[in-house]
């Protein structure tokens, strides 16, 4: 299970995060949904550590991730996370990119890594792309190989930051089917979304982010159907 427990963070005088509680159980879709600079993406951010906290507490299954004692590289290897921007290292292949973590942060051989890799693009749907170099992927697609890499380092969560937000319409469909079906296997996935339909389709429980705070949380049929909090409905309307 993620925990968090009245998480404040600040970046100097702005208090994006205000006092967050949520908890997230294993195998649980968690969307998060709300305007920009709500404190969504920054929620996703202080999971992983890649972000400090101020004030609160963060723990994954019993693990306080801000703790001077926590080893982040090695929490880090059970949440996987994937951005925006699909960051690959442009000079390797495909394969080259989604083996390389298993290689030098977990130990694996280059066989080991490669069976791993081979594995997890086919099951994005991108095996017949292992020896092509990631500019000669589609957007769609090398959002899809950021995600097998995620997954090659078997994490036991996966945290979504608007992962289609840069993508070209048409391209959006591919990147969330990955997703359904990443769902469907049990997998436990915060995602920040705009996509108002793949959250109401997957998601377990829709939490809406206003100035900092959870406004609304909510089964998604209680949250797209009957929102309690005017400000929930506003949005709503307005996308």
């Amino acid at each position: 299970m993620i925990a968090i427990e009245n998480v404040h963070k600040q970046f100097g005088a702005l208090h994006v995060l205000k006092g967050v509680d949520l908890s997230v159980q294993k195998g649980e879709v968690l969307s998060m949904i709300g305007g920009s600079g709500s404190g969504k993406s920054t929620m996703l951010m202080c999971i992983n550590g890649l972000e400090g906290i101020q004030q609160g507490r963060i723990t994954v299954d019993g693990v306080e991730v801000h703790a001077k004692a926590t080893d982040l590289n090695k929490l880090r290897r059970r949440i996987g996370i994937v951005f925006q921007q699909w960051n690959a290292f442009p000079h390797l292949t495909v394969l080259e990119n989604v083996t390389l973590a298993p290689r030098k942060v977990l130990g694996k051989s280059r066989e080991e890594a490669e069976v791993i890799a081979v594995e997890q693009l086919s099951h994005v749907g991108l095996k017949e792309k292992l020896a092509v170099f990631p500019s000669r992927l589609s957007g769609g697609q090398q959002q899809r190989m950021a995600i097998a890499r995620a997954l090659a380092m078997s994490p036991d969560y996966m945290l979504f930051d608007e992962v289609t937000s840069a993508l070209d319409p048409q391209l959006v469909g591919e990147v969330l089917d990955t997703m359904r079906m990443l769902s469907k296997e049990g997998m436990t996935m915060i995602v920040v979304t705009h996509e108002m339909r793949f959250a109401r389709e997957v998601s377990d429980r829709v939490a809406f982010f206003r100035e900092g705070r959870i406004h609304e949380i909510g089964s998604p049929d209680q949250i797209f159907e009957n929102p309690q909090q005017p400000e929930t409905a506003a949005f709503l309307k307005s996308i």
